[in-house]
């Protein structure tokens, strides 16, 4: 008697594979950050976790930057917003603190976000959250339109110099080298590097962010528009 083999299951027979969605392909996409780094989401390897051809991604997403755009929306929606009440300052900081720890979780993301041009949902959330604060705070039109970009982009570098530096072995030395190079600085050559020099380099990376979005907002209200961007 012979043994029994399995015989081959014909195509038919094998369960089908969820169809593909933009979704599904974009929560895919952030699981591979996570585990491997953003650089390792390629068209390629994201394909070959879904068990499809890179042909077939493109139908939903355009390029590599497309989805590493659609990977920084996503994780812009864990971001909780501010409770309402109190202070619109406050608020407004803890939201931009919020969105930044959000890249300093993502040191590849933080980088990429410097290019990244998001326009899903949760960045229109954030954008919308923001406008709303700075109209609270009294702040005119056009200079919240631009004051936006402003706030975006120096809590984005904060967070992609941070990132950087916290990856690089060698970050340390060269803190050292140039806390060094600062205050052994001639007064005679350099008299305000000479005078500012423990100033220079004082404060945490929180205390220095705060104090920027603080000055940011100041110059927002107080900086008047350009005639052509006037509502």
């Amino acid at each position: 008697m012979t043994a029994n083999r399995d015989k081959p299951r014909s195509r038919r027979e094998r369960p089908a594979k969820p169809a593909l969605t933009r979704d599904c392909i974009v929560t895919a996409a952030v699981g591979i950050m996570r585990a491997e780094g953003l650089r390792k989401v390629t068209m390629r390897r994201l394909a070959q976790e879904l068990d499809t051809g890179p042909a077939s991604l493109y139908v939903y997403v355009s390029n590599t930057a497309e989805l590493h755009a659609a990977i920084l929306d996503e994780v812009l929606g864990t971001i909780e917003p501010p409770a309402a009440g109190g202070d619109w300052r406050e608020r407004l900081e803890e939201l931009l603190t919020a969105y930044t720890v959000v890249l300093f979780a993502n040191p590849s993301l933080a980088r990429s976000a410097l290019a990244a041009r998001p326009s899903g949902q949760h960045y229109l959330n954030l954008i919308e959250a923001l406008l709303a604060l700075l109209d609270e705070g009294g702040a005119a039109p056009a200079q919240a339109a631009w004051g936006v970009d402003l706030l975006l982009q120096f809590a984005t570098a904060t967070a992609a110099e941070q990132a950087t530096r916290d990856q690089s072995a060698d970050a340390p030395d060269e803190w050292d080298d140039l806390v060094h190079a600062l205050a052994n600085t001639s007064g005679r050559t350099h008299p305000h590097i000479a005078a500012l020099a423990p100033q220079l380099t004082s404060g945490t990376p929180q205390e220095r962010l705060s104090w920027g979005l603080r000055a940011l907002v100041n110059g927002i209200l107080h900086t008047p528009g350009p005639e052509g961007n006037k509502p």
